[in-house]
């Protein structure tokens, strides 16, 4: 019973953003009913970004298939799909057709480049859209290439999230004026949207274009990743005076003449004092010192790790569902609790059982299957 209890959203189905987007959304209780391709392949219990939904399997090349997403459509509060820019519309499921069938629709559009614009229908991935508006050359240290953040800043960050959010918003839009909208979500806007801090020191003289040499890009040695004795890591972040003084006297440094914190140009020699520091110890003996304090301060674990640390066992971060291992549903809520939804379902599992609960009747549902327009 999740605060989107009640609402209903078709899910297109495609890959990276969009799933996520929908498990998000499903994940807070919305019923959100994945509409998967003929022919498109069952999905192992693993693929966690599918948890949450029910799938049937439509041909959208049919037009009966067609007719049948919408039918769908007719009932459902929005729509979520992710193909390169006139696709929807060459398949005769575009925003207008879509709208008129269901004036109060929320249409939302998950693309790397956006719907226009000379890049529209090109082919891209995240690291194409962070490498644009800067954010992909600001990760990376000086004097080295840049190293892509997975794909967390494109993808799930600038996408998915930047789709969620417009989607709710449209959504509630909608309750008040009765009247639905196109959600046009572009990779490229929404990383360029995470980047607005950084733009902003840049416009206040705060930070260079020369990777490896501001605040939070590895420059500063008290925001900077260390190696151990034991070949591990540990991440600190001590920006502000009283947190760096916590550092200095926890790593026993506080007797010694440091050069001022925010000497630019006394930071390399003050990492390289730091990074002796940190390998005269294994991790977890950092670990035993500095956790815990205001010297802002964290182990860097492995995936493998992170599920057994005590903080995260504490919160159920992670929790264990079918037999795989998974972040729970985020953020929490007092009153109306999230709950895990059903596994990864196989694609066209529940074929019939959707159609039925969208009103369709069995000779219907029998058309559909003998055109092979419904699997």
């Amino acid at each position: 019973m999740g605060p989107l209890h009640g609402i209903r959203i078709i899910e297109l189905a495609g890959i990276g953003p969009g799933p996520f987007c929908s498990m998000l959304l499903s994940d807070l209780g919305a019923e959100v009913i994945r509409v998967d391709r003929v022919g498109a392949q069952p999905n192992p219990a693993s693929d966690v970004l599918l948890r949450g939904r029910r799938s049937l399997t439509i041909d959208m090349k049919s037009a009966d298939g067609v007719g049948a997403i919408l039918r769908l459509v007719e009932k459902a509060d929005a729509m979520i799909e992710g193909f390169r820019p006139g696709v929807m519309e060459r398949l005769g499921l575009g925003p207008d057709v879509c709208l008129k069938r269901n004036p109060r629709l929320v249409y939302g559009r998950m693309t790397g480049w956006g719907q226009e614009g000379p890049l529209a229908h090109a082919a891209g991935h995240d690291i194409n859209y962070i490498a644009l508006i800067g954010a992909l050359g600001s990760v990376a240290r000086q004097d080295e290439k840049p190293v892509p953040p997975l794909n967390l800043v494109g993808d799930f960050g600038g996408g998915a999230l930047y789709l969620a959010v417009g989607i709710l918003a449209a959504l509630l839009e909608a309750k008040a004026s009765g009247k639905g909208q196109v959600v046009d979500a572009a990779m490229v806007d929404g990383a360029a949207s995470l980047m607005t801090m950084f733009y902003e020191l840049r416009a206040a003289g705060f930070w260079t274009d020369e990777p490896g040499t501001n605040l939070l890009d590895t420059g500063a040695h008290f925001y900077d990743v260390y190696e151990t004795s034991d070949g591990k890591h540990v991440a600190i972040g001590s920006i502000e005076p009283k947190f760096y003084a916590e550092l200095l006297r926890l790593s026993g440094l506080e007797k010694e003449e440091l050069p001022y914190q925010f000497d630019r140009s006394q930071w390399p020699i003050a990492k390289e004092r730091l990074a002796k520091l940190f390998r005269t110890k294994t991790r977890d003996e950092w670990c035993r010192i500095m956790e815990g304090s205001d010297v802002c301060f964290a182990p860097v674990l492995a995936m493998s790790e992170v599920a057994n640390h005590p903080h995260i066992k504490h919160r159920n971060t992670f929790v264990e569902a079918n037999g795989v291992t998974q972040a729970a549903p985020s953020p929490r809520f007092s009153r109306t609790v999230p709950k895990l939804g059903r596994p990864p379902s196989h694609a066209g599992q529940h074929s019939q059982e959707v159609l039925e609960s969208f009103g369709f009747g069995a000779d219907e549902i029998t058309k559909l299957r003998d055109a092979a327009a419904v699997v």
